[in-house]
């Protein structure tokens, strides 16, 4: 697929879908790395039930890093692999402490070596809390369509993101993971998509493939 081609498919989801934003609800930064970190293999929706009750009491890296390892675990347990989770929270904010002078840093290669922070978290903080997009966030949804649709025959979400980053200029990447996290969510669905009701059906590999008659 071209650039050309990848563009027109996405200016037409722009427009399914026009309120496509990050759906995770935060009020700092921090907040927001939380919730990231959080919402591995778990949805936003369970995150956005669970962190009203922490962020409420507990909201800076100072109060997670002083805070016990086993109330952290109990906090964040309805979203899963909690124990993991809570150790890599408590390292974060204990090196943001003394690391960034308490403050989320605010580059890419930084965010990197939080711990717990991979390149999908790290994009989504750039441009959340930062409003300075520097990649594109490859989740589940992001991965699924690309495949799908042919924008990336990669099944590593680096090299996708790479492939993602040749046919979207930079005007587009505030867009890119949201536009597909939408669409994957109300029609192009793991198990069943919703194909004959999707904008961009006439454009995608998947759909021209299993539909050639």
């Amino acid at each position: 697929m071209n650039q050309k081609e990848a563009i027109k498919i996405l200016d037409i989801l722009k427009n399914t879908y026009p309120n496509a934003k990050c759906s995770l609800d935060f009020s700092t930064p921090f907040e927001l790395l939380v919730a990231v970190i959080l919402s591995a293999q778990c949805t936003d929706e369970r995150v956005n039930k669970t962190t009203p009750n922490i962020f409420n009491k507990y909201s800076t890296p100072e109060d997670f890093a002083k805070m016990p390892i086993e109330t952290l675990e109990k906090l964040i347990h309805p979203c899963g692999f909690y124990k993991n989770k809570a150790k890599n929270i408590k390292l974060t904010a204990q090196k943001i402490i003394n690391d960034f002078n308490g403050e989320v840093p605010q580059t890419i290669e930084k965010l990197l070596t939080l711990p717990g922070v991979g390149r999908k978290t790290a994009n989504v903080v750039m441009l959340e809390a930062f409003n300075s997009p520097q990649g594109i966030a490859v989740d589940t949804h992001a991965k699924r369509l690309s495949n799908r649709i042919g924008f990336s025959n990669e099944v590593n979400p680096e090299k996708i993101e790479k492939d993602l980053l040749k046919l979207f200029p930079y005007k587009y990447l505030k867009d890119v993971n949201h536009i597909l996290i939408y669409h994957g969510r109300s029609i192009c669905n793991s198990r069943n998509p919703k194909c004959d009701n999707c904008t961009i059906n006439k454009y995608c590999k998947y759909y021209l493939n299993n539909n050639t008659n």
